[in-house]
């Protein structure tokens, strides 16, 4: 128990509120939002267990210096792109109201916040020598969106060493035929990404 953290990705006012960048893209707000619910009970069953928690947010500096121009561009083709003005601030950028966690998921204080710029959660931050200091080997995986971020963070965790567990039924995309998609691509892979099973199943593996 004491070696595996629950890492929630970018649950964030853009990506899961009413006005944020995907609603405002005229996606289906209702896909992304879905995974508040089960995420909030798994994160009062993981506090209550002890479970080491981290979050994650995805976003650039005020001054766009760590943004990409080719996905800044990329973005932008969808009509309104990082760093434009949204109706919660300026889209996934550092400090503005979008770029926030949903209240619902809000961190506690003892729970690390760590701030990425690109999809993966260790690229070009500290979680690697955090969880490493923490003696941490194993990650349980929940949060949006399960094609992008959250894959990409699973993923990532391998590179690195890490044992990792994608929880389906914690994560969600923006297009439900995405979500299926990529966990039906995890399981053929026959766990060389990481194990995918559900928040319940995982913690009792753990005995939580």
């Amino acid at each position: 128990m004491q070696s595996t953290a629950l890492i929630i990705i970018d649950m964030q006012m853009d990506f899961c509120a009413p006005g944020g960048w995907v609603d405002q893209l005229g996606e289906d707000l209702g896909n992304t939002r879905a995974a508040i619910v089960p995420i909030a009970k798994l994160l009062h069953r993981a506090r209550a267990q002890g479970l080491t928690i981290l979050h994650t947010r995805e976003g650039h500096r005020p001054d766009l210096s760590d943004l990409p121009a080719n996905k800044r561009w990329r973005t932008r083709r969808h009509g309104l792109g990082i760093g434009d003005m949204g109706r919660h601030g300026r889209i996934l950028t550092q400090g503005e109201p979008g770029w926030q966690i949903v209240p619902e998921l809000a961190p506690r204080a003892n729970e690390a916040v760590i701030d990425k710029p690109g999809k993966g959660a260790f690229h070009t931050t500290g979680l690697d020598e955090l969880l490493r200091t923490r003696g941490i080997g194993h990650l349980l995986v929940a949060g949006v969106t399960t094609e992008c971020c959250v894959q990409a963070t699973l993923r990532e965790a391998i590179e690195h060493g890490y044992a990792a567990t994608l929880l389906e039924d914690c994560c969600a995309a923006v297009e439900q035929a995405n979500h299926d998609a990529t966990l039906a691509i995890l399981r053929a892979g026959g766990g060389r990404w990481g194990d995918v099973m559900t928040a319940g199943s995982a913690l009792a593996r753990l005995g939580a």
